[in-house]
């Protein structure tokens, strides 16, 4: 592949299926790309990304050991890393955009790994990730102060911009296409924002902030987002600026659809099956009890919202969306009920539910990242956030004290967030006072 010099360079951190899908579109757009992985020596020298829609053909193809419904190809992109490396001071000091792709969970760890090889002398290093699920902000400019980095500058996706999935590991990825409208929160570097704040008259909070020169996301647009959504899906796919990184934190996709689902498995099936074949598929299958969990997880997160929206007018939270309206606007949508929305969809319909094989049955994997990203990297952080505004969430609760009875977490004690808990690991959760933030008044960025 042909470097442009005058584009950016991209270091890619993480082996997620968003990486199989970013280093072509990134490399065949001109960039020069880097990967950062624990798994170098899976990587290919080549990666490729057909865009594909579902074939009327109802054959399976086998890709790597693993069957998938057969596809129309209607283009494919080929991308090159030029460097491949599990050590971050071969991969990072290069960069001006690093973006992360990998569990929610694993992103602090990843922040601290990198962040003491990025370029000091570089006018501005972007850092984000294309899911920004859990708080991102808080994460980089934890990083930032620690590291004492005047140049960063944190970006987030809402939503992962596409349906992808990785075909074979370090070789192929299908996308399936892009979110109709694509959502992302960006801001300036922390340290360098709060003396700027300090010698102005103009208070932070206020939407003056959107549109200072301090502002980045023109800039993102022009060296990364514009390259891996709208030049390859016939100018689909743009994206648009959220007010804050808390519209995506509290905006519900993966935060109320795992958790809900797997409690549904739960309440109906005792989270167990004696064949392989009793398991039902996660979405195509979605029944009225996991549609109901769901729909209690989501009007607990509009109570959080609506009392978001009266404790900072100033900000139009235009995209801090319930799922519903989320998903009508990220595809363009008419579905009118939760269950309808992913029972129905063809791109979801051959995941599978997570299990574990045990000597008698096969049992809900409560150790896969439904657990360990959506529960103390999602519903917590909104138990915080309602907690310290007051507003009561009956749903959340139950469904965190019953994932924690599973594994063995005590998230919450005597009714509150247990701080002494949530505090006692590093990597236990992401609420506010994990980072530092002890106010719900330091919550927006």
């Amino acid at each position: 592949m042909t470097v442009d010099e005058s584009k950016s360079v991209v270091t890619v951190v993480g082996g997620g299926n968003s990486a199989h899908v970013l280093i072509p579109f990134l490399s065949a757009s001109g960039h020069k790309v880097n990967l950062m992985t624990r798994r170098p020596e899976a990587w290919r020298k080549e990666v490729t990304c057909e865009l594909q829609r579902p074939s009327k053909k109802k054959e399976m193809v086998c890709y790597g050991n693993v069957n998938h419904p057969s596809a129309e190809v209607l283009q494919t992109v080929k991308g090159s890393p030029s460097r491949i490396s599990s050590d971050p001071k071969e991969v990072i000091p290069e960069a001006d955009v690093i973006v992360l792709c990998m569990p929610v969970h694993q992103y602090r760890d990843a922040l601290n790994r990198l962040a003491p090889y990025i370029n000091r002398r570089k006018k501005e290093v972007f850092v984000g990730t294309v899911y920004g699920q859990a708080g991102f902000n808080w994460m980089v400019h934890e990083v930032e102060r620690n590291y004492r980095l005047e140049n960063v500058c944190p970006f987030a996706a809402g939503l992962i911009p596409w349906i992808c999935r990785t075909m074979e590991y370090g070789k192929f990825a299908a996308n399936y296409g892009t979110k109709a409208v694509n959502v992302a929160a960006s801001s300036e570097n922390h340290i360098m924002s709060q003396c700027f704040w300090q010698h102005t008259n103009v208070l932070p909070c206020t939407t003056s902030l959107l549109s200072s020169p301090y502002n980045k996301f023109d800039r993102l647009k022009e060296i990364f987002f514009d390259d891996i959504t709208v030049r390859w899906h016939d100018g689909k796919g743009e994206f648009q600026q959220a007010c804050s990184f808390l519209s995506l934190t509290l905006s519900v996709d993966n935060q109320i659809v795992h958790p809900g689902r797997c409690y549904g498995l739960w309440k109906r099936y005792g989270g167990k099956w004696a064949t392989e074949d009793d398991i039902p598929f996660f979405y195509k299958d979605f029944d009225d009890v996991s549609a109901e969990c769901m729909q209690l997880l989501d009007a607990d997160y509009t109570k959080v919202r609506d009392a978001v929206r009266q404790k900072f007018p100033e900000r139009d939270f235009k995209f801090m969306l319930d799922y519903l309206n989320l998903e009508r606007t990220s595809h363009n949508s008419e579905n009118v009920n939760t269950k309808d929305s992913l029972k129905n969809s063809e791109q979801l319909a051959l995941i599978k539910t997570p299990t574990v094989k045990k000597d008698d049955g096969f049992y809900l994997n409560t150790d896969c990242r439904f657990f360990t990203d959506d529960i103390p990297y999602g519903l917590l952080i909104a138990r915080w956030v309602g907690q310290e505004l007051g507003v009561e969430t009956p749903f959340v609760d139950e469904v965190i004290a019953w994932a924690g009875s599973i594994r063995g977490e005590k998230f919450l004690k005597d009714g509150k967030v247990d701080l002494d808990y949530c505090l006692a690991g590093r990597q236990t959760t992401g609420i506010p006072p994990t980072y530092g933030i002890n106010d719900v008044n330091d919550i927006l960025d």
